[in-house]
């Protein structure tokens, strides 16, 4: 019985399609978080002002950047995700079609 088990697993284990890719799934989350950061970056800078609350100048410095890089960053996780996918997708095709 336990033999006829596995086979069966193993059975349906090999003849479920892949959905769900990690690169991709990672680089998507990366894109998100990077730019979420960068939007709650530059609605600290709306709130706080110019330099009215009382932060030290390490942190008003720190939240003047943190838009810039957060958002180029997630720029480059967008693109890398894109080009991962196509890459993903053209092999898929190509072995389609074999």
């Amino acid at each position: 019985m336990g033999t006829r088990c596995a086979s069966i697993l193993v059975t349906v284990a090999e003849n479920t399609p892949v959905t769900v890719y990690r690169t991709e799934r990672v680089l998507t989350y990366m894109a998100a978080s990077s730019i979420g950061l960068a939007i709650l970056g530059i609605l600290a800078l709306l709130i706080i002002g110019n330099g009215r609350a009382g932060l030290p100048t390490q942190v008003q410095a720190l939240l003047a950047v943190l838009p810039a890089v957060g958002l180029t960053l997630g720029l480059l996780f967008a693109i890398a995700f894109i080009i991962v996918s196509a890459v993903r997708r053209t092999r898929a095709a190509r072995d389609a079609a074999n």
